[in-house]
């Protein structure tokens, strides 16, 4: 798993998911590029996005950046709109 350093700076890298398709793969957080509705997001622990969001059928604003929870990494995500950058 990265470091906290790692993760803002996305040293590992990063992947723009733009579609509605789901995305597979571990991640570290990921920034809202416009205003966007998950769908579906889950992280290694088992937590979904209900434990994160919310209300699903309001947009997150752009600029917020989503990590997981005690550490964890999240597994996948799946939008109905928008664009998120994943920090790999």
């Amino acid at each position: 798993m990265a470091t906290y350093q790692e993760i803002l700076t996305a040293a590992q890298g990063t992947y723009v998911n733009n579609s509605t398709l789901q995305y597979n793969g571990p991640f570290d957080g990921f920034y809202v590029l416009e205003d966007t509705i998950v769908f579906k997001l889950s992280d290694k622990d088992g937590k979904v996005v209900t434990d994160y969001i919310k209300d699903t059928s309001i947009a997150i604003k752009a600029g917020a950046f989503i990590r997981p929870q005690n550490g964890s990494q999240f597994d996948s995500i799946q939008l109905s709109s928008g664009s998120v950058i994943l920090i790999l």
